[in-house]
C-alpha cells in the first residue's frame, strides 16, 4: 500500500535546510566554527536521506534497494549544489565544495544508518521488491516449483518438464544459476536461452515467475520478461494460499551473510560493475561465484531449523515456501523445497506441495 503522506517527511527537512541556509548564522545567533558547521549540514542531509529514502520505499516498492539508494543519493547531491549555490546570495555565507562534499558525505551516511536494522531482523521490507503480476490467470493449474536448480551450461530437466506438463505455470525460487549477474554483455549463453524459453512460455499464455536467490545479481532489467521478478521477503500468490521467499534471509542470527547480501546488491558495487570492462567483469563474478561455494560454512551445513519455523508462522493460514537450504524439510505450515538437481523439481497443485 502507498503511504504518500511519508513524502511530507522529506519535504520538511528540505525546507528545514533551505531556510537554514538562508541565514546569516543559525536561530539564537549561534555560531558553529569549522568543521562543526559541515558537521550540521551533514547531519541535516543525512536526515534527509533518511527520510527520502523511507518515502520512496513506501512509494516505490518496486525499486530495488541499490537502484532506490542510487536514486536518492542522485537527487540529494543536486539538491546539495542548488543549496550551496543558493547560500552564496546570503551575506555571511560563501559557496564551498567543502560544504557541498560534507552534504553528500552527510547523504551517504544517512542511506548507511537506514539500513543497519537489516543486519539483524525480519523486518526486511527495506530490501524487498517485486514488479508484476501476482495472480495467475488460472488458479487451477499446475505450478512447477524450481528451488536452485544451479544450473551452468546445461538447463537440465527443463525441456522435460515442458514437454511432460505443457498447460503448467512456473515459479523459480531462485539460485537457477551458479551465479548470475544481469549486466549487458555478463550473461552466459545458457542464461539467454533461459531467457528464451520463459519468452516461448509466456508466449503460450503460461504463467512465469521468478523470485531472486543470493546468486542472482542486479536482475531487475529483465523484470517486463517475467510474470512476476522479485527479491527478498514477501512472495505470494493473490487467490492461493502459497506464499515463498528464496530462504536465505531466514536465519536471522547468520550476520555474516546479512552483510554480504548488503554490499552484494550495493548501488556502490553495481557502479563499480557497470565501469569495469566486460571480460573483468566476468573474472570478478566468476571469483564470487568460488567464494560463495567455500564461504560461511558453519551456518550452510545446518538447517535453522528455529527461525524456519518462526518465518513460516508468521504467514499463517498460507504454505509458506523456500529454497536455498538444498534439503527437503518441512515445519509447521512451511516447506524447505529440496535442491532441483538433475530436475528434481516440485509442484504446487490442488493446495498442496508434491513431487512432480
Amino acid at each position: 500500500m502507498h503511504k504518500r503522506w511519508l513524502w511530507i517527511l522529506p519535504l520538511a527537512v528540505a525546507a528545514a535546510i533551505v531556510w537554514l541556509s538562508s541565514q546569516s548564522h543559525y536561530p539564537g545567533g549561534l555560531q558553529l566554527p569549522p568543521p562543526l558547521d559541515k558537521v550540521a549540514h551533514a547531519a541535516m542531509f543525512g536526515i534527509l536521506a533518511w527520510a527520502l529514502d523511507l518515502a520512496t520505499r513506501h512509494n516505490r516498492p518496486d525499486l530495488p534497494m541499490y537502484r532506490r539508494h542510487l536514486l536518492v543519493f542522485g537527487l540529494l547531491a543536486a539538491f546539495g549544489a542548488t543549496d550551496e549555490w543558493h547560500q552564496s546570495f546570503v551575506p555571511g555565507r560563501a559557496c564551498e565544495l567543502g560544504d557541498w562534499v560534507a552534504d553528500v558525505l552527510g547523504g551517504g551516511l544517512g542511506l548507511l544508518a537506514s539500513s543497519l536494522h537489516l543486519l539483524f531482523t525480519r523486518h526486511l521490507a527495506a530490501l524487498s521488491w517485486w514488479r508484476g503480476a501476482t495472480r495467475r490467470s488460472d488458479a487451477s493449474r499446475d505450478l512447477i516449483l524450481v528451488a536452485d536448480p544451479h544450473w551452468a551450461a546445461e538447463l537440465t530437466g527443463l525441456e522435460a518438464a515442458t514437454t511432460r506438463f505443457p498447460e503448467a505455470d512456473w515459479l523459480f525460487l531462485g539460485d537457477v544459476f551458479d551465479v548470475w549477474v544481469g549486466m549487458p554483455g555478463m550473461e552466459s549463453a545458457a542464461q539467454r536461452a533461459f531467457l528464451d524459453w520463459v519468452r516461448g512460455r509466456r508466449t503460450a499464455g503460461r504463467w512465469v515467475g521468478l523470485w531472486l536467490g543470493n546468486r542472482e545479481y542486479f536482475l531487475d532489467r529483465h523484470a517486463d520478461g517475467f510474470d512476476l521478478l522479485g527479491e527478498g521477503i514477501g512472495g505470494a500468490l493473490e487467490g492461493e494460499a502459497l506464499t515463498w521467499e528464496h530462504g536465505d534471509l531466514v536465519n536471522t542470527a547468520d550476520r555474516q551473510y546479512r552483510l554480504w547480501n548488503l554490499v552484494s546488491r550495493s548501488g556502490l558495487l553495481w557502479l563499480l560493475f557497470r565501469l569495469m570492462p566486460g571480460s573483468t567483469a566476468r573474472r570478478v563474478s566468476t571469483w564470487m561465484e568460488q567464494k560463495l561455494r567455500t564461504t560461511n560454512s558453519a551456518y550452510k551445513l545446518a538447517f535453522p531449523r528455529q527461525a524456519f519455523r518462526a518465518a513460516a508462522e508468521a504467514r499463517p493460514g498460507t504454505t509458506f515456501l523456500t529454497g536455498h537450504f538444498h534439503t527437503h524439510e518441512v515445519e509447521a505450515n512451511g516447506i524447505a523445497l529440496p535442491w532441483a538437481h538433475e530436475g528434481r523439481f516440485m509442484v504446487w497443485r490442488g493446495g498442496k506441495v508434491e513431487t512432480l
